[in-house]
């Protein structure tokens, strides 16, 4: 069980900690701040934003609590050109990705929130040349199976109509069988790493979470000058066969994923979107 303790000589009664925690712990009875620490999911928001270092979190030792200077964070300017200067960069070099920016990206990916700070995603960082081919063969082969199946001539006239979507895809995938015999990966494009976000099957916001993840280990691959994509293509595939999470070794759900290397290029230049589609409602 969690343990949370006051110290009241230190206290200011600030009432911080009542107003930030998401599971109303914390109240002032009697001049005095109290906790029920039973429900605690141990987000850490009280210990952050007490200002007296009054609060003596059981999971949270001293070694675990950082100050820092708001000074130091990155300016709404600088942030906003890094994200829009974020790009799905595909053209990776032979170069690999040093350990210490893999390790800085995943670290980035575990900061994220998660619903009820459940924390119950596994990050896999796939460096190994062999594997990353096996995961883009069975991706491939996966969607070959399927476009093949949907191309049958009596099977066709009688889906299309319903799954026009589906079979826009069809003549590309039918197309990567043919590129990657030919040595050129349709699926990870050449990467020299990929990082998975797993969850167990019965996490009920897996996929939210793992795209929380995904999005901050995506700004600081940029951030840290290395390319990635999303590979959306491999996580579905993982969603239908069991191939991929063999490969991995995993007995959960791939919920998001990234291939990652170090670009042949740079860009130097953002491009504006379409116009903003938003409503406020006042």
């Amino acid at each position: 069980m969690t343990t949370i303790k006051i110290n009241q000589e230190k206290c200011i009664k600030c009432r911080k900690c009542e107003t930030i925690c998401p599971v109303h712990l914390f109240s002032l009875n009697d001049g005095k701040m109290e906790v029920t620490p039973d429900k605690c999911i141990v987000c850490g928001h009280c210990v952050a934003v007490c200002p007296s270092y009054t609060i003596d979190h059981g999971e949270f030792p001293e070694n675990k609590v950082h100050s820092f200077d708001r000074n130091n964070l990155p300016s709404p300017e600088s942030l906003d050109l890094l994200i829009k200067s974020r790009r799905s960069n595909r053209a990776f070099s032979n170069a690999a990705v040093p350990a210490e920016l893999l390790e800085r990206i995943v670290e980035a990916a575990h900061r994220a929130p998660t619903a009820s700070n459940l924390q119950q995603i596994e990050i896999i960082v796939v460096t190994d040349s062999e594997v990353l081919k096996a995961i883009s063969q069975a991706t491939v082969d996966k969607f070959y199976g399927l476009a093949t199946m949907l191309n049958k001539p009596f099977i066709k006239p009688v889906l299309k109509p319903f799954m026009p979507a589906n079979y826009r895809y069809v003549p590309e995938f039918l197309k990567m069988k043919k590129m990657l015999s030919e040595g050129n990966d349709p699926i990870l494009r050449g990467a020299t790493a990929a990082i998975f976000f797993v969850t167990p099957k019965d996490c009920r916001f897996g996929c939210q979470n793992s795209n929380l993840a995904y999005q901050n280990a995506s700004l600081m691959a940029e951030a840290l000058g290395v390319a990635q994509f999303y590979t959306g293509f491999v996580f579905t595939v993982a969603g239908m066969d069991g191939r991929i999470n063999k490969l991995l070794g995993i007995d959960g759900k791939i919920h998001a994923g990234m291939a990652i290397g170090m670009p042949k290029f740079k860009f130097d230049k953002y491009i504006d979107k379409k116009d903003i589609k938003v409503r406020y409602i006042r």
